[in-house]
């Protein structure tokens, strides 16, 4: 049986390759596709099986691609004629077969039953229970994408070479791995402790209640040369990592490592470029500097940056935004950009949860309301922190009155209590930096370190819960 064809490839190469597809016994071409538009919606006709599109082909990028699998349709990549980067870029967005566009006919069907047997076999394995194999361009570990398994790496793609690069970036940038005591052969396995880094996403209610304080705080206390962190700021609603550090925001880190990654130029070398080095083991992919600018943050393409991620740092510290709603499959009857998809792609990505709430009663509300959400959402939070934790807000004992309310109406307690030290949270304010390094021994500090070592099993040094860990001006309002 031959399957319905669709082609998508730029003009000089479509009369040559439709010839080279019409003796073949597996396909027969139904639609020759000007552009990337009408190629996505034949494909949601269901009009098509395979799909032919070139690299060289306007708007064509890895979600174009991620679309197309999404509508059961394989994807066979086409490039021009010895251009080897062109077939690379493919193959990091996930075409399972990459040809030239002057392949004849007898290649293009065996290139064809390559194609066909790869789907079987996916098929198998899913109907089989051997792990569910997810579509080639979705999965952060399909060939070609940082992290894979050295065998799966297309031609000329040298993961030696890789640190090798790496390494002299770090070094021209100051304060590298060797500049920390590494040695002069440390790679950056040996600051990941030889293992792929974990997602931590820092999520929370609306209404302000403190999540990016926290994910900073949280990056600065886990960052360290052996154990790396990246913090990536995935707000599409009101992005401010870049004011908390006192960093330049003109050219946003994540949006360009987005581009990247559509464009199948990301890996771990380039991603070290995209994310300066704040402080030894502390690298920062800055978020967007207006809010409107939310489209350039697509799901897919986020999802490869945070794996990208994985393979640079021991721990991926991500901010994201309060909003979990997909109100764009309720307008839209096709695929449409989703301002929550940074969201929502970062908490399916996670391997640990911070959920951030704001302690008062409307905060301490949202909250319990929004661990209902993450529940419908699938998502199991890891670590609960309570925010600006003070007296005045909620009576005497804030820290016993607040666990018996979250133990009460949402079935769990606080990990972590963070004391409203508002003294200690402005200066850091001011002058750009984290507690650590303005008010090491701020009682909000102490609460965040024990957040840090909850998450990453170090033996804890201190508490932030009990009455003592109150700033002073607390208990005298408590006494009153």
């Amino acid at each position: 049986m031959r399957l319905p064809a669709l082609t998508a490839v730029a003009p000089r190469w479509e009369v040559d390759l439709v010839a080279a597809l019409a003796p073949s016994d597996h396909v027969h071409v139904v639609r020759r596709c000007a552009d990337v538009a009408e190629l996505l919606g034949v494909a949601a006709a269901g009009l098509g099986r395979v799909a032919f599109v070139s690299s060289d082909l306007r708007g064509v990028d890895r979600s174009v691609l991620d679309a197309l699998t999404l509508r059961g349709v394989m994807v066979v990549g086409v490039h021009p004629p010895d251009d080897d980067a062109a077939a690379r870029t493919l193959t990091r967005w996930g075409c399972p077969v990459v040809v030239p566009a002057d392949t004849s006919s007898p290649q293009l069907d065996d290139a064809l039953e390559e194609l066909l047997r790869g789907a079987d076999a996916r098929e198998r394995s899913a109907s089989a229970g051997v792990g569910a194999v997810q579509e080639e361009g979705r999965s952060g570990r399909g060939p070609g994408v940082p992290g894979a398994p050295a065998k799966d790496r297309p031609a000329g793609l040298d993961p030696d070479g890789l640190d090798e690069e790496l390494e002299q970036l770090l070094d021209e940038a100051g304060g590298g791995a060797r500049g920390q005591g590494l040695g002069p052969d440390a790679s950056l396995d040996d600051q990941g402790g030889g293992r792929e880094g974990e997602v931590v996403v820092v999520w929370g209610p609306t209404g302000s209640p403190g999540r990016t304080t926290v994910a900073v705080n949280l990056a600065v206390e886990l960052a360290d040369p052996l154990g790396p962190v990246v913090l990536v700021d995935a707000d599409t609603y009101g992005a401010s990592v870049a004011q908390h550090l006192a960093v330049l925001d003109e050219v946003p880190g994540v949006a360009a490592a987005v581009r990247a990654a559509d464009q199948g130029t990301l890996d771990r070398v380039s991603l070290a470029r995209l994310a300066p080095e704040l402080r030894p083991g502390l690298r920062v992919l800055t978020g967007l500097p207006r809010a409107d600018r939310w489209p350039e943050l697509r799901d897919v393409a986020l999802a490869d940056v945070l794996q990208a991620c994985r393979s640079l740092a021991r721990w991926t510290v991500v901010d994201v935004a309060a909003y979990l709603e997909q109100d764009e499959e309720l307008s839209f009857d096709t695929l449409a950009p989703r301002r929550n998809g940074a969201t929502l792609t970062a908490l399916e990505a996670a391997d640990h949860l911070v959920v951030v709430g704001s302690a008062d009663p409307v905060g301490l509300q949202r909250l319990v309301r929004g661990l209902d959400l993450l529940r419908e959402q699938a998502v199991d939070p890891t670590l609960i922190v309570v925010n600006r934790v003070r007296s005045g807000a909620v009576g005497p004992e804030p820290g016993r009155r607040i666990t018996e309310a979250l133990r009460r109406f949402a079935g769990v307690e606080p990990a972590v209590l963070v004391p409203d030290d508002v003294d200690a949270m402005d200066a850091a304010m001011l002058q750009g930096r984290a507690l650590a390094e303005v008010r090491p021994r701020s009682t909000a500090r102490t609460a965040l370190v024990d957040l840090a070592n909850q998450l990453s099993g170090r033996p804890a040094q201190g508490s932030g819960h009990g009455r003592r860990h109150w700033p002073r001006r607390h208990r005298r309002a408590a006494r009153t």
